[in-house]
């Protein structure tokens, strides 16, 4: 153990868009950890990209894949292409860190899940809310059973993204490349809700693209029947006036109430247990701010948590098993959207 600690863990980026940046200055800001390699089909923007960040560029990811010293890779390239690509470098004998969602269907997600398995290999997905401060905390409470029976929750995204965000590339917004706003910004508190309840028993839900100009929804809502009895909601926009006003997380019990809010579901609101006023004064007064976009703060924490699953030999925090459920809720929302009729979990793809 000591020795692997010694050597720090080489990293390689696949897609330099939107998000790369938080991957690469989470792999920056880490000891254990080295950023070797960045690969863009734009041959401009991994040049860019990898002068920025000390990288080597590369224009086709197989190629990158053969390099030698390259350890995990991180892929963040649109949706559609996530597990394909994951698939190809756990052959190559690298762990694989994925966007989400980490596939646009199941059985893609399984095919990812087993080649990772197969070949040795961590496969870790990307859902940083659950390092964020308030979500541990919370996480902790659900885990004491200080919430008593949870009874129901909710997972409420209240963003925007005007139509020059989905012009920027032809993939957003797409039915095979991308899904719409349960897919792709919602997916992250749709993980903290069912993370929090745990299994989904059934599902219904309506979606509907009332003012982006794309090919799935901007708005989207859903109820959820859990298997203990809990009910949850799901509220999801892209269609807020002016900005983004909130990524909020209500859990309640019979004897907790907790609400976790601001831009990243980041702050704590409410936090009600028994004699617990000097615990809740206590947390409100140490917590963050929000922080400065809507990706929050955990990236950093959830990639060293990789490079100690590899050091341990251990799944990750978030593997490819956990990063599927709510991958089946989104993909059963759509389901109701196209039949009128509740959907029964495990999710049977047409």
């Amino acid at each position: 153990m000591e020795e692997k600690m010694a050597q720090r863990v080489r990293f390689g980026i696949i897609g330099c868009g939107r998000i790369a940046y938080k991957h690469a200055e989470a792999i920056m800001g880490l000891a254990e950890a080295q950023l070797v390699a960045v690969c863009d089909i734009v041959p401009e923007r991994a040049g860019e990209f990898g002068t920025k960040y000390g990288a080597e560029p590369y224009l086709d990811y197989r190629e990158m894949l053969e390099r030698a010293g390259l350890d995990v890779i991180t892929i963040a390239t649109p949706s559609d292409l996530h597990a394909e690509i994951g698939i190809v470098a756990a052959r190559a004998g690298k762990h694989v860190l994925v966007e989400k969602p980490m596939a646009m269907t199941l059985a893609s997600a399984d095919a990812l899940i087993e080649a990772c398995s197969a070949a040795g290999v961590k496969l870790g997905v990307i859902h940083q809310n659950r390092f964020n401060k308030a979500i541990k905390l919370t996480r902790q409470a659900v885990e004491q059973g200080r919430f008593g029976k949870l009874t129901h929750g909710q997972a409420t995204v209240r963003w925007t993204r005007d139509d020059n965000y989905y012009a920027q590339a032809p993939w957003r917004g797409t039915r095979l490349q991308d899904g719409g706003v349960l897919m792709n910004q919602s997916i992250h508190n749709i993980d903290l809700l069912q993370w929090m309840f745990g299994p989904v028993e059934s599902v219904f839900g309506y979606t509907a693209t009332n003012l982006r100009k794309i090919e799935m929804e901007d708005v989207g809502v859903a109820a959820l029947k859990f298997k203990s009895g809990a009910l949850g909601v799901i509220e999801a926009s892209s269609t807020i006036y002016p900005k983004n006003i909130e990524e909020t997380l209500n859990i309640f019990g019979e004897s907790g109430s907790v609400i976790v809010g601001g831009i990243a579901v980041n702050r704590i609101e409410c936090w009600e247990f028994p004699g617990a006023d000097s615990e809740k004064q206590e947390i409100i007064s140490r917590q963050e701010s929000d922080p400065p976009s809507v990706y929050g703060f955990g990236h950093r924490e959830l990639i060293a948590d990789m490079i100690r699953a590899i050091w341990e030999d251990r799944l990750p925090a978030v593997p490819g098993e956990e990063g599927r459920k709510a991958l089946e809720i989104i993909l059963a929302i759509y389901k109701c959207q196209r039949t009128g009729q509740p959907v029964y979990l495990p999710l049977k793809e047409d």
